[in-house]
């Protein structure tokens, strides 16, 4: 049974709750969570209230715990603590204190377990409410996690790591990529055009009910994740692979050129994505569900890897990853990356082109691993960048392109990424 909209807002918040729970306390992703239904049981306006609540949270969370220290004299409960958070960053966002402070209340009398700390709750809430005007906007902007932090100092320096953190606590805008025309889209929806061809508006826009959806004229793809399918520039009739190729942003993309495109990915659940956006914009690839490390089917003329990795460059569209990841899983995934290459370089025909790239700012899952492929691979050519709106910053000293979320800051930055065109000798 659906739960319907309460005066309270009540059951979006529980179910921001049960997100913040499972990500603070089982290191869990959104992504994850969500795939599983958590949040099927409610009503559109709910479910959207509740993921908006989460993700806001989520980037807020050491600023709500800064706020919250004030008030505590010892550390509560988890759960109790990301009711606090939770209502800490709505009446930071300017939501009636009296609607927050008692929703919160509502949810910690709902269990047993919680239900004698009503009274602390209430307390602090109001004393919270009370000090938030000025106070919140003088604290410090939130800081990556150690774990992630040191290595970006280590590659970027202070400044830059301290600028990204400001364009992570700022949050992203809506990007779509055009099928066809990306001023006649703008125009559309009431976008701006990038100068690299992405249209951009506010976050916040109901997508599905935008001009364009239905008819498949647009789909949701961060600008700097559109330009690794713009770098490989497939051309019509040319047969391409999109290696790991879920949620299949890119796979649109290719297709939208006429190239024969086959995407490729190990996991059926994410490829049904994929297939609805095929049918929505009436473009057309062969999907294949298998493990990339064993795929053989003959001889590409290009290959497109997006490479499983760290995906620090995606912590503005997705606050909850420093606290689903703690680094531990780096050395996997510089492993395979590295295998990952191998093979879609045995895909390629002679002379092919290759375009690895990865949504993260770590070096290692980026010009480290074209470095070593280079090393590994006699002939292999890191080839030339011709993409038009590039600023000349974007460009990495060892080939290809090196992307973070500061870049374009002023307009509201962008993912982090790496990419790179190899092509393989003749």
């Amino acid at each position: 049974m659906s739960e319907t909209t309460s005066h309270q807002g009540v059951p979006a918040r529980r179910a921001a709750l049960f997100l913040l729970d499972q990500v603070t306390g089982d290191q869990r992703p959104l992504s994850e969570i969500l795939a599983e239904g958590a949040l099927d049981h409610l009503g559109p306006e709910d479910r959207a209230r509740a993921q908006r609540l989460a993700i806001e949270t989520l980037r807020g969370l050491p600023r709500a715990d800064r706020m919250l220290a004030r008030f505590l004299q010892k550390t509560p409960p988890l759960h109790v603590r990301n009711i606090l958070r939770l209502s800490t960053v709505e009446l930071a966002g300017g939501a009636a204190a009296h609607g927050v402070v008692n929703a919160a209340v509502a949810m910690v009398g709902m269990t047993k377990r919680t239900a004698g700390m009503k009274g602390l709750v209430n307390a602090v809430l109001r004393k919270v409410a009370a000090d938030l005007p000025g106070g919140w906007d003088k604290l410090a902007v939130p800081r990556l996690p150690k774990w992630l932090r040191v290595p970006l100092k280590e590659a970027y320096g202070p400044e830059v790591v301290a600028d990204i953190e400001r364009v992570h606590f700022a949050g992203a805008p809506l990007d779509l990529t055009a099928r066809a025309d990306p001023q006649a889209v703008a125009g559309q929806v009431g976008g701006t055009v990038l100068p690299t061809g992405t249209v951009r508006l506010a976050a916040g826009r109901q997508v599905t009910g935008l001009p364009g959806y239905d008819a498949g004229d647009w789909w949701v793809q961060d600008a700097a994740a559109a330009l690794p399918a713009r770098m490989l520039a497939a051309q019509p009739g040319e047969r391409v692979l999109d290696l790991c190729a879920a949620p299949g942003g890119k796979t649109l993309q290719l297709a939208a050129t006429g190239a024969d495109v086959t995407a490729l990915d190990i996991s059926e659940g994410r490829m049904g994505r994929l297939r609805q956006n095929l049918k929505r914009t009436g473009l057309t690839a062969e999907i294949v569900v298998a493990d990339a490390l064993t795929f053989d089917a003959g001889a590409f003329d290009a290959v497109l890897l997006d490479a499983p990795c760290s995906a620090t460059g995606t912590i503005r569209r997705h606050p909850d990853l420093p606290h689903a990841k703690d680094g531990s899983d780096f050395a996997q995934l510089f492993a395979l990356q590295s295998a990952l290459i191998d093979r879609a370089l045995a895909l390629l025909r002679p002379g092919g082109r290759l375009v690895y790239c990865t949504c993260s700012l770590l070096p290692d899952e980026g010009e480290v691993q074209v470095e070593a492929a280079l090393a590994r691979h006699a002939g292999l050519a890191v080839a030339a960048v011709d993409l038009p709106g590039l600023d000349p910053d974007w460009h990495s000293a060892s080939g290809g392109l090196r992307l973070r979320p500061d870049h374009w800051a002023d307009r509201g930055g962008m993912d982090g990424f790496y990419m790179c065109g190899l092509r393989k000798p003749a």
